[in-house]
């Protein structure tokens, strides 16, 4: 089988870990998205196309490249679609509170100085509307703290959350394929710590009914390969942030399940899932 990387960064380690099992008797490939400018130069017929391309990037340009060899009959985890559906958390939090999934209530603002004009009470969590490396979370307390944060980000389009009491710390679990991994990270809104890693969590450990509520997830957003940000609001899981083919880092397993779920997909046992009106 041909398994080709979209990715700048094949070094990653759930990445690196998958390829080192799968090539032991696959092809496996990386390509950057950035440094391909036409796309039907490069992929002039379907002996161009691999067998499956693992979408871990989410650059407009690479998003429209995923398209391309969606529109070809290459299949990618995850989607386009879905893919670009996680970087919007305003569509994000619309699909999933019409879906019935305990999703935070969000709301959004054109720009952060309009958000700091209004006032609004506090505590609440703003975070930029379009998820992106280096993007805005932040707590805000009062009007003081609002405006503060609107003079560094004043044209930000944001979202505006209920902040959550809670111990300060995330519970992150990452889906391949079905098969759940789970981990405690102190929240990056909580008081700095020197230990910023994640702390493994068993499953068995987890309240009763969050396993579906973040399997449901998957099927929802037609996610493959996906990581759900979850607080514990009383016992009840309230999710805060669900993200497209995550890290998943120090995870026993997880680069085997990624590993068997490209290998599968590449034979045509399982087909990526895609959203609703989108195929």
């Amino acid at each position: 089988m041909r398994i080709c990387l979209l990715t700048p960064a094949p070094d990653h380690p759930l990445l690196a870990d998958a390829t080192a099992l799968l090539k032991r008797r696959h092809q496996v490939e990386s390509l950057d998205p950035a440094t391909v400018t036409d796309f039907p130069a490069r992929f002039p017929g379907p002996a161009a196309l691999a067998d499956v391309y693992l979408l871990k990037t989410r650059t407009p340009h690479a998003l429209a490249l995923a398209r391309f060899l969606e529109e070809r009959g290459a299949p990618v985890l995850n989607s386009a679609g879905s893919t670009e559906l996680c970087q919007d958390r305003t569509a994000m939090a619309a699909l999933a509170l019409r879906a019935g999934l305990p999703f935070v209530a969000t709301r959004t603002e054109p720009a952060l100085a309009r958000l700091a004009l209004d006032g609004t009470p506090g505590p609440v969590v703003v975070k930029s509307r379009h998820s992106r490396r280096h993007d805005l979370v932040a707590r805000v307390d009062d009007a003081g703290q609002l405006r503060a944060l609107a003079g560094q980000w004043p044209d930000e389009p944001v979202v505006v959350q209920r902040f959550t009491p809670n111990d300060g710390w995330d519970h992150k679990l990452w889906v391949v394929a079905g098969r759940v991994f789970a981990g405690l990270r102190r929240s990056e809104l909580a008081a700095p710590v020197l230990d910023k890693g994640t702390r493994s969590l068993a499953l068995r450990e987890l309240p009763d009914g969050w396993l579906d509520v973040v399997l449901r997830v998957g099927e929802v957003f037609a996610l493959d390969v996906y990581g759900v940000d979850l607080l514990d609001d009383g016992g009840a899981p309230q999710i805060v942030d669900i993200n497209a083919f995550p890290g998943i880092r120090g995870q026993a397993g997880a680069p085997e399940a990624l590993a068997d779920l490209a290998l599968r997909t590449a034979a045509g046992s399982h087909r990526p899932r895609v959203l609703p009106g989108t195929v």
